[in-house]
């Protein structure tokens, strides 16, 4: 297709721009040959026209789709040309945050300005073993690149580090150092590696300074040579420099610094050791001072300091050279103080006292030389004296040399630290060199410098040229010649005969050369004469130079002195005579001529020795530094190089910020466009076949499918692209003409959007005709509910009409009816109320007169009573006055006849008449006693007994009236005592039945609310439960994670001794080999003594560090057994806590029911005083009163009883119904809770007054009752519970174990399905052996148990013949013949020796290592694993061992032990394949298992069976034999998941990330990249179920050999934990993984790659789901999406930035890479065997007949 239909509409072109350098804009409008103008719009959505030039017609280069914006490499792009590099670079730099590009074999490399995360060692460990196309571009990429080249090539490489001044170039280099030093390592002697990375700091300080465009910034070039062996580890290293800047010590321009280790001496001048120097502040030193920017921002040169000090430490700089080395540079700063003062016109005077003290020259001397200068004359030498300005610039020469000088000396010693007795074998070369520099003023050292670059720019052309026509040769295709820019007549310009280089040293020789004569002959030799060389309009003192990146014009001043470098020979000379040591050793290279010749007399060897080295020291710095770029380009030529450009974004160093006019700049000056032009003039896009059929076979029809690949995509491309010369094809490649890979994605587009076309008609189709026909029969539904709706209204119409008649006919009725009603009803109520008053007023009239009537009769009444009684006591009155008369006469006369004889004689007279009757009576008495004498006879008897009584019945009643009598005084106080009683009985009666009425309430009602709280409770109780459990579970999971970080430092440490061990061994034997090899020796240097005395500190230093780590061990075991401490300290404080809590309790229900009894004993006391007491005789005990009183208080106190009985009855039924119902739950209630009963009632009332309530106990006593009868109900409930759970628990196992057999047979069933037919045979029969080994295992402890209980049966059985034998015996033996015939035959059956024998084994001593050679050493793991009991190794040297501690032989105990710990370890040292770990971890830990469950300890004893418990060791402890058998199953651990991890990582991208697991979803995208030589031969591509399949090996493997369960479940937590680091490592460095499609494929980070990423939405539901991964990746990720295809979009800046807004709180750590090394810390659990050592048969194929079972 020709490149100007491309020009169509909508496609994207670039046009120049003043400001954005080039600017993007759209076609508007399809271009015709001929047009002058193209229609564009800008992105700002404006017209523009771009006008064409009619003589050229020059098109705008074309933009590359969007989905290959910013890829890896820059050659990918379909389009190549300089506004395609710039916007690719700035996509990736700006909104990716991707600082480094590939551009085909550079690495471009911009400064971000700002600390990054991407240079840890977890990156490094990423990149290491990896090809350079497989991951993101990255110095570390270049760097593993160089170093599989040097390892598989066996053949020098080089880094070619370049860039302007703040582009990157030291750090770049620095991380390059860093990496091989972290890859390769040390082969012996002591940290090469580590003095590798301590030279940067020191060359830092002494070579790097502030400028205005870097803050540290290299003023000299390096080129470092690394050194490797044959094992390509790090032997040495050596260092060149160039061109460093010595003008800098002097000058400084403004917003600039001097050398770095200036100010850092500056900033310890407050030190002690640094007092002597005689230093200040970096502001009272001139040399400086002078940029008047002392100090750099986030830089502490006091810390820098200790850094460099301690560099120079490590690189072997004693103490006393560092302080000469400061006090030097503490001399220079004080000669920049020294004042030169004018005497005349031609002379000065100096004062140099500071300098001269600390450089301990002569003063006099020094000072002479300073304003002097020598002069030579064929007769005579003059000394004259110099003008003020000779003087100083004298001055500065001598300090720029003197530094100079140290410098270099820095550099020898740094070379001598590094260098290597042993020849290197292969070096990797880093060069940190300058790049191409232009400013306003250009002076010699920019020439220097752009002088190299042209040389190196040459070099890589000619590599670049190099490779692209091996590539072409290698694919076959024709060779056509490309065309490139050739500097090569620049170079000649430069350094040729007669060019600039040799005319400034003539002219420097000349007398009286200057800059002006020399620019005068560069204008006559090379003007008008080379192309290269021009010369301004405006200047006579300048020239101007066409290097390849730009024009650059030199100004001519300064030419002649720099390139001459003039000292003073007579002030290097009292210099070499001064007494400090150090400094004469800077210019003994001054003094150290070439080899004289041996015919020269003796007595000119002085003079010729001067005169050579003042010829040395006259050499000029042009000369020196083209010899010395000879050197470095001879070199470079003889290794591969990798080129490394790097780019400063911007003048104003902001991070992420690209200027697009100084980049342009950098990329042309740096050689990135002139290889985009080198590529795009041939083919720059190639497609392998196999991606080219993967991407475009949607454009392929039917037919144009064929068998071979390679022929389908030659017919396609030729049916497609008719011009055959836009491609060719390759041996395995495709390659195109740039814009065809364009041309091909715009037809796959169109193919594409053509089918998304048809798919949207038709779903459109299927989707408006589901529409129509949903439409059309909701039309009919609605039509059909219309009119029944409308049928419906018509009949409610008529219904409504025929209703309002009835309606109306009985409204009217009813209004009718209601008027007839009203009015009756008003009459009636007129009649009633009128009827009503009269009748009230008559009733009131009648009750008006009756109560006239009724007053009149009392006040009548009251009259005549009031008249009648005033009457009567009037007659009254009269009566008692007429009687008292009357009775006084009548006294009078009755006192007067007292006193006469006659009144007597009458008194006798009647006397006598009675004394006569009563004679009569006497008599009749007589005779009535007579009859009743007998009567009274027999009535004494009965009256006898009842006067008995009464006797006793009278004097019982006069002791009480005396009594009474004596208390006669307390009547009336018992009196007022018993009417209050009894007030309060009255009340007591209502309060007791309104109480007791409460009480019942309360009972019944507390018995409810109990039911529903505990009820409540019980819930609460579940769910606290659920949270204590949980509790408990947090606190686990926090124990086990500080026992886990205990763990994982632990077995840090012994990993590290067990290095450290291995690396103790290795020098051993390496120093017995040099011990052999002393003659060897001589050769590099060292001598035998001090070879041994590095190798006995090199000891020394290891021993010391294995006996810190064994002191670090045993402190983590203190810790470990103090934080058990702790934890059973806590536990205990748990228990006493609720001891007390319990006892509190108890102690507060005691005191309650004291108290109880107190009012008891009152309540008795105050009834026994009220039946005691006495009182008048209206109280005393018989009265009445006191009667009435007893008997009221008595009824009462029945009552209460009787409803107390009444009450306890009805309660216990209450209580046991609902304790019987509930007596679980409350049990539970309370244990888990621990609440008393008082606190429920409480709850229940709060206001409820507990003694009221309690008044008597019984409440009390029934709670008791109750909570005992809970006791023992929940007592027996946990005995049944306990065997339930038991036997529950023996059952699931019973489960698990059969579930595991069953999804065993069930995955050995698919496996071997997947199987091919004679496999499948192989895997089944071996299946079958292991289950039927197994089955015989668990048959032989089947009979060994049955053969227990025979014996114990047997014993009783003899003991009960005995008993009955004796009355018997004879029948017994007659009854029971055939059941001793049975047992006989039993007895048959079993192996005699086996009764008696024990679990041990015993051997010779001579046949320990014997033993241990066929036990150990040669055993066969896959052998003892099929055919054998699994552990049969550990059983059998546990069996030794018993016999041994039997024996009580401590001496063979130890060295059984050691020897077979030993053993192991050197056959997993020897043979470390995964089988044999295995095999020995799962005998070690069962060896282990062994040693505790036979240890006799209480904790491991539960588990064994009473037969196993007589087999413990008795006589020695081996715990910490435990601990060291423990420390080997770590170690052993841990290599055995080392050597997983070796098998699946090269396994785990390839699979996870590369293979394409759903076809024609991922597609490989258009990026023609050109895909880099592997560093080693392409293995069989790996899959998904490679992996599964090898994952399935080792868990069968750890199966079969009898591994824990925990230990196999740690082992795939373990692998499945390496197998996502390393994925997602890969991802986060693979740009070309972050895709839509991939996150389909992997499913395993498909939520953040296939979730939408536009709205704040998103960006929460990211945050939501992601949670973890950190913030660093997941923002790494979002950056990395890449599209694959035109109808995705990339992620927005705005949308990251929410992300990043959104997680800003989380607290994580900042790494990005997860560590795919670590090791997760391992516990091995007790796992007691069932196996009893009795039963263990030792197989005869062992070879282990001289063990002897005891």
């Amino acid at each position: 297709m020709a490149a100007l239909e491309l020009y169509s509409k909508f496609a994207r072109v670039w046009i120049p721009d003043t400001t954005e350098v080039w600017r993007s804009a759209e076609l508007t409008k399809d271009y015709k040959p001929g047009d002058p103008v193209l229609h564009l719009q800008l992105e700002d959505e404006t017209g523009f026209e771009y006008k064409l030039d009619p003589k050229s017609i020059v098109l705008p280069p074309l933009r590359n789709p969007d989905i290959l914006v910013g890829e890896n490499d820059l050659t990918a792009l379909s389009y190549l040309h300089e506004p395609a590099v710039l916007h690719n670079l700035r996509v990736r730099f700006t909104d990716s945050k991707l600082i480094y590009t590939y551009c085909g074999i550079i690495l471009v490399a911009i400064n971000p300005y700002e600390s990054l995360s991407i240079y840890g060692s977890d990156i490094i460990s990423a990149y290491s073993g990896q090809n350079m196309g497989d991951m993101d571009p990255h110095i570390f990429a270049v760097s593993e690149e160089a170093y599989k080249q040097m390892a598989r090539d066996e053949k020098n490489q080089s880094i070619i580090v370049s860039g302007e001044s703040g582009a990157g170039k030291t750090v770049s280099a620095k991380y390059a150092m860093r990496y091989f030093a972290t890859v390769s390592g040390s082969s012996a002697e002591a940290r090469v590696e580590e003095k590798v990375l301590a030279s940067s700091p020191i060359m830092e300080a002494i070579g790097n300074a502030k400028t205005t465009r870097n803050d540290n910034s290299s003023r000299f070039g390096k080129y470092i040579e690394i050194g490797f062996d044959r094992n390509h580890h790090i032997i040495g290293a050596n260092m060149r420099t160039y061109l460093l800047e010595k003008s800098r010590v002097v000058f400084q321009a403004s917003e600039e610094r001097n050398y770095h280790i200036f100010y850092q001496l500056c900033a310890c001048a407050h030190l002690p050791e640094f007092e002597p120097l005689k230093l200040g502040s970096a502001d009272d030193f001139p040399y400086t001072n002078q940029g008047r920017s002392p100090i750099i921002e986030g830089v502490n040169d006091l810390k820098e300091m200790e850094a460099t000090r301690k560099a120079f430490s490590l690189l072997g700089i004693t103490e006393a050279h560092q302080m000469g080395l400061f006090q030097i540079l503490s001399a220079i700063l004080h000669l920049g103080n020294v004042e030169v003062k004018e005497r005349g016109s031609s002379s000065c005077g100096i004062s140099v006292s500071l300098f001269c003290d600390l450089t301990e020259v002569s003063y006099e001397s020094m000072a002479h030389w300073l304003c002097h200068k020598k002069l030579k004359t064929a007769t005579e030498i003059l000394n004259k004296p110099v003008t003020r300005l000779e003087a100083t610039n004298g001055r500065d020469a001598l300090a720029k040399h003197i530094y100079a000088k140290l410098f270099s000396w820095i550099v020898s010693q740094v070379n001598k630290a590094l260098s290597t007795s042993s020849k290197p074998h292969s070096f990797i070369g880093v060069l940190d060199i300058y790049g191409f520099e232009t400013f306003e003023v250009n002076s010699f050292e920019q020439f220097c410098i752009n002088y190299a670059n042209e040389k190196l720019q040459q070099q890589f052309n000619m590599h670049v040229f190099k490779l692209e026509q091996e590539e072409y040769m290698k694919e076959q295709i024709p060779w056509t010649l490309i065309d490139f820019y050739d500097n090569q007549p620049c170079i000649n310009l430069i350094e040729a005969k007669m060019g600039l280089l040799d005319l400034l040293d003539e002219e420097c020789t000349m007398p009286k050369g200057s800059d002006d004569s020399w620019a005068q002959k560069l204008y006559n030799t090379h003007l008008k004469k080379s192309s290269h060389f021009e010369k301004p309009r405006m200047s006579n003192k300048a020239f101007i130079i066409l290097h390849f990146a730009d024009k650059v014009e030199y100004q001519c001043d300064g030419f002649l002195e720099k390139n001459k470098d003039t000292v003073n020979e007579e002030q290097i000379n009292v210099l070499k005579a001064s007494k400090f040591d150090l400094l004469v050793e800077l210019f003994q290279d001054e003094e150290t001529p070439a080899a004289p010749s041996s015919t020269a007399p003796p007595g000119r060897a002085k003079l010729g020795r001067s005169t050579q080295s003042f010829r040395e020291h006259k050499k000029s710095v042009g000369l020196q530094f083209r010899n010395s770029l000879h050197l470095l380009m001879d070199t470079l030529n003889a290794t591969t190089p990798h080129y490394v450009r790097c780019i400063k974004p911007n003048d104003v160093k902001a991070p992420f910020m690209l200027d697009p006019h100084r980049a342009v700049q950098q990329l042309r000056a740096c050689g990135v466009l002139e290889t985009i032009r080198i590529s795009s003039a041939g083919f720059p896009s190639r497609w392998t076949y196999q991606e080219f059929f993967s991407r475009y076979r949607v454009l392929m029809r039917q037919k144009d499918f064929l068998s071979d690949r390679k022929l389908t995509c030659q017919s396609v491309l030729e049916r497609l692209v008719q011009n055959k010369d836009k491609y060719q094809f390759g041996k395995t490649k495709i390659f195109f003409r740039a814009g065809q890979v364009a041309y091909l994605e715009k037809l796959r587009a169109d193919k594409l959007r053509a089918a998304c076309i048809n798919i949207q008609k038709t779903i459109r189709c299927w989707l408006a005709r589901k529409k129509y026909l949903r439409i059309r029969q909701a039309t009919i539904t609605l039509q059909k509910y219309t009119r029944g709706h409308q049928a419906r209204c018509l009949c409610k119409t008529l219904r409504r009409t025929r209703a309002t008649v009835i309606f109306q006919k009985y409204t009217r009725m009813w209004a009718a009816r209601r008027q007839f009603l009203r009015q009756r009803t008003a009459a009636v109520l007129i009649q009633r109320l009128l009827r009503g008053y009269t009748a009230r007023l008559e009733y009131k009239r009648l009750v008006c007169e009756r109560k006239a009537l009724l007053i009149q009769r009392w006040v009548r009444g009251f009259l005549a009573r009031w008249r009648f009684r005033r009457i009567k006591r009037a007659v009254v009155y009269l009566q008692c006055c007429v009687r008292r008369m009357l009775a006084r006469r009548e006294l009078k006369k009755l006192k007067i006849e007292a006193r006469s004889v006659e009144h007597y004689k009458k008194l006798n007279f009647g006397m006598e008449n009675k004394i006569m009757q009563l004679q009569r009576k006497l008599d009749e008495q007589h005779k009535e006693n007579r009859e009743l004498s007998e009567q009274t006879r027999q009535m004494e008897s009965h009256s006898a007994t009842e006067l008995e009584k009464l006797h006793m019945q009278l004097k019982t009643l006069q002791e009480v009236e005396v009594e009474s009598r004596q208390r006669g005084d307390l009547v009336t106080s018992l009196q007022e005592e018993l009417e209050l009683v009894r007030q309060e009985l009255e009340k007591n009666k209502e309060v007791i039945f309104f109480f007791f009425l409460k009480r019942n309430i309360l009972f019944y009602l507390f018995l409810f609310i109990e039911h529903i709280y505990l009820s409540i409770y019980l819930s609460r109780y579940k769910m606290t439960k659920n949270i204590y459990y949980f509790k408990i579970s947090i606190k686990k999971i926090l124990s086990n994670l500080t026992l886990n970080e205990e763990r994982f430092r632990y077995q840090n440490l012994l990993t590290e001794h067990l290095k450290l061990e291995e690396r103790y061994a290795d020098l051993r034997s390496e120093k017995e080999e040099l011990s052999k090899h002393d003659h060897n020796r001589a050769d590099s240097g060292f001598s035998s003594s001090q070879s041994e005395s590095i190798h006995s500190s090199v000891e020394v230093c290891f021993q010391e560090r294995v006996a810190e780590l064994e002191k670090e061990k045993m402190d983590l075991q203190s810790e470990m057994d103090t934080k058990e401490e702790q934890l059973e300290l806590e536990q205990t404080k748990v228990r006493t806590i609720i001891v007390r809590l319990l006892s509190c309790t108890g102690s507060h229900r005691q005191e309650l029911e004291s108290d109880n009894k107190k009012l008891k004993k009152d309540l008795q006391e105050l009834r026994q005083s009220l039946s005691k007491g006495s009182g008048s005789k209206l109280a005393s005990p018989g009265g009445q009163a006191y009667n009435v009183l007893l008997e009221q208080l008595n009824s009462t106190t029945e009552e209460l009883e009787m409803r107390k009985e009444e009450v306890l009855i009805l309660r216990s039924q209450l209580v046991n119904h609902e304790a019987f119902k509930h007596k679980v739950m409350c049990k539970l209630f309370l244990q888990s809770f621990d609440i008393p009963f008082v606190k429920i009632l409480k709850i229940i009332s709060p206001t409820l007054d507990l003694h009221e309530l309690n008044e008597d106990g019984e409440l009390w006593m029934a709670y008791e009752s109750l909570k005992e009868t809970n006791r023992i109900l929940v007592s027996q409930l946990q005995t049944q519970g306990q065997t339930h759970e038991k036997e529950v628990e023996g059952l699931r196992a019973e489960l698990l174990q059969l579930r595991a057999e069953l999804d065993q047979q069930q995955q050995m069933l698919s496996n071997s399905l997947e199987l091919p037919h004679d496999a499948r045979i192989q895997a089944s029969l071996q299946h079958e052996i292991s289950r039927l080994t197994q089955q015989n295992m668990d048959l032989l402890e089947q009979m060994g148990k049955q053969d227990k209980i025979i014996r114990k049966l047997k014993k009783h059985l003899k003991t009960y013949m005995k008993k009955f034998g004796e009355a018997e015996g004879v029948h017994i033996e007659q009854s029971s013949p055939e059941n001793m015939v049975g047992e006989s035959g039993r007895t048959v059956s079993i192996v005699r020796k086996e009764r008696d024998f024990q679990g041990m084994l015993e051997y010779r001593r001579e046949d320990e290592s014997k033993l241990f050679k066929i036990l150990i050493t040669e055993l066969k793991p896959r052998g003892v694993a099929v055919n054998l009991v699994t552990g049969l190794p550990a059983y059998i040297l546990f069996m030794c061992l018993r016999h041994a501690d039997y024996a009580s032989d401590d001496q063979r105990v130890s060295t059984l032990l050691n020897s077979s710990i030993n053993t192991i370890k050197n056959v997993l040292k020897k043979r470390g394949d995964f089988e044999t770990i295995s095999f020995w971890l799962a005998n070690t830990c069962r060896f282990l298992h062994c040693l505790r469950q036979y240890s006799g300890e209480e904790a491991y004893a539960k588990h064994n069976t009473p037969r196993q418990n007589e087999h413990c060791l008795t006589n020695f402890d081996l715990s910490e034999y435990r601990q060291v058998l423990s420390d080997l199953a770590i170690q052993i651990y841990q290599q055995l998941i080392r050597v997983i991890e070796n098998i699946l990582h090269p396994k785990i991208a390839p699979a996870m990330l590369e293979q394409e697991t759903i076809q024609g979803v991922m597609g490989v995208k258009p990026t023609g990249m050109r895909k880099r030589t592997p560093s080693f031969n392409e293995e069989g591509s790996h899959s998904l179920e490679s992996i599964l399949k090898q994952l399935d090996v080792f868990y069968y493997t750890l199966l079969q050999h009898g591994n824990d369960t925990e230990v196999v479940r740690q082992v795939i937590k373990q692998q499945f934990y390496v197998i996502c680091s390393v994925t997602l490592n890969n991802l986060l460095l693979r740009k070309d993984m972050c895709s839509w499609s991939k996150g389909l494929q992997i499913r395993y980070y498909s939520q953040l790659l296939q979730i939408k990423k536009k709205s704040q939405d998103d960006a929460e539901a990211i945050c939501t789901m992601c949670t973890a991964l950190t913030t660093e990746q997941i923002v790494k990720i979002l950056r990395l999406y890449t599209p694959v295809n035109e109808f995705e979009e990339r992620v927005s800046i705005s949308f990251i930035k929410s992300v990043q807004t959104l997680l800003k709180d989380r607290k994580e750590s900042s790494q990005l890479l997860m560590d795919a090394k670590i090791i997760f810390p391992v516990t091995f659990p007790f796992n007691p065997s069932p196996v009893a050592l009795e039963t263990i048969q030792i197989p005869s194929s062992l070879n282990l007949s001289f063990l002897t079972r005891v």
